[in-house]
């Protein structure tokens, strides 16, 4: 009877690691400049004011302020910005 016993493990063992995707400052949120404020595969979400986007489609802070998501434009997309909060106290 010729069987191979343990032939299946040798195929096992590549599984990769988590890559910690997400929003990870939250709207109303205060950040500093390049704190990081989403991590995604590709724009779910775009860039607005005072905010970059990394070679990977991370979008993080340019300036000190408070994050902001909205959605605007012909398509309804959404956007994440940092208003400074100089700025938004002027306005209420």
């Amino acid at each position: 009877m010729a069987h191979k016993k343990a032939g299946g493990s040798t195929r096992n063992g590549r599984d990769s690691n988590p890559k910690y995707l997400g929003v990870k400052c939250f709207g109303g949120e205060k950040v500093e400049a390049g704190n990081i404020i989403i991590r995604q595969r590709g724009t779910h979400v775009h860039a607005g004011t005072n905010v970059g986007l990394g070679r990977d489609h991370t979008l993080y802070a340019l300036k000190d302020g408070m994050v902001l998501f909205e959605r605007k434009g012909a398509k309804n997309r959404s956007f994440v910005s940092v208003v400074e909060i100089a700025e938004t106290a002027i306005a209420s």
